[in-house]
């Protein structure tokens, strides 16, 4: 009788002993890659608060541990495959760092296409991505997409006019903004952005296009005076960009967790992540300014003549897109309409 009872006992007691363990089971913790410091806008007002909701959201049942700088191994242009591969278990990164390989998406990066604000970029192209263009990233899980702000030309020489570009050396981060800047008489150097610092110290180039978000993570309104705005819409350049996980870490993960993923993914996190660029921008610019650097804004007449110097570049992308047996035109009809609708 007394073996019974203990049996009994041990076997009654096993659930409440093994509940621990089992929630501890169901704990995951996801690392998540980048290639900026962790003083930059995008990881302190997306990134980190973006965890920290998914976090919370799961019941501390995903933990996403966050390295910055490449602090994982590798270059920028790679992210995207470690990703994918499962070196890393989640990576932020642009498409256009590796030129060529995502060629729909490039809609959003060619010339005077995009908006000057991020918002509407950003549902626009998390739309494409969900829907028309999903099937250029189905080797990974897309968590959101989006598009920045207007990006600008910041520069150690005055900009005012096509003129003004003629020669100068200038950091582009996409093919079609290289292309763009070719077309209005720059000489373009592809760069990914933590590169730019370097190059400009040594001469490499002459100035950058960048967003004003990015400008103090690498300090380029310390190594150039100018900054030229594009007015209105659309606007000059964007980048595209993703945030992507290893599809089968996102497989594995539980019911819960994926819930609690799912629900900060899609227009959720590509709206969260377009109001850095939003919101950073206006402050940046004015920090810029009490610095005494100068900010020009080219008028509406030069506007035009930069419009229509970088036609040839749309004309060029839909031609190569019919060589691939891509329709770029209804893609870019997609394109405008969404930009349209988000606005």
């Amino acid at each position: 009788m007394t073996m019974r009872r203990t049996l009994l006992g041990s076997a009654l007691a096993a659930p409440v002993l093994l509940r621990p363990a089992a929630l501890r089971a169901q704990e995951v913790t996801l690392r998540l890659h980048h290639f900026l410091p962790a003083v930059s806008n995008v990881h302190r007002h997306f990134l980190q608060p973006w965890a920290r909701k998914v976090q919370d959201d799961s019941g501390n049942r995903i933990r996403i541990q966050i390295f910055p700088a490449m602090q994982l191994g590798g270059a920028p242009p790679q992210l995207y495959d470690q990703a994918r591969d499962g070196v890393v278990d989640i990576a932020w990164t642009l498409p256009g760092y590796t030129p060529g390989r995502f060629p729909r998406i490039e809609v959003f990066e060619l010339p005077f296409v995009a908006d000057r604000r991020a918002a509407p970029n950003a549902r626009a192209t998390q739309a494409l991505v969900s829907g028309p263009i999903a099937e250029e990233f189905r080797d990974v899980h897309v968590i959101c997409a989006w598009s920045h702000d207007g990006g600008l030309i910041h520069a150690k020489r005055e900009v005012k006019t096509l003129e003004d570009l003629r020669g100068l050396k200038l950091r582009f981060p996409t093919r079609q903004a290289g292309e763009a800047l070719r077309a209005l008489g720059a000489a373009p150097v592809g760069l990914p952005v933590p590169q730019v610092p370097e190059a400009l110290s040594q001469g490499v180039i002459d100035g950058a296009v960048v967003p004003w978000e990015v400008v103090p993570s690498i300090r380029l309104q310390e190594m150039v005076r100018h900054h030229t705005e594009i007015p209105g819409s659309p606007t000059l350049y964007v980048a595209s960009m993703l945030l992507v996980m290893n599809p089968a870490k996102y497989a594995a993960l539980s019911p819960e967790a994926k819930r609690a993923l799912d629900a900060n993914s899609g227009d959720v996190g590509s709206q969260l992540a377009a109001r850095v660029w939003d919101e950073q921008g206006p402050v940046v610019a004015e920090a810029a300014r009490r610095r005494g650097n100068a900010i020009i804004e080219i008028t509406t007449e030069e506007r035009a003549r930069w419009q229509r110097a970088t036609q040839p570049v749309i004309d060029t992308w839909l031609a190569q897109m019919r060589e691939r047996g891509i329709d770029g035109g209804a893609l870019l009809e997609e394109a405008r309409t969404a930009l349209a609708r988000g606005a």
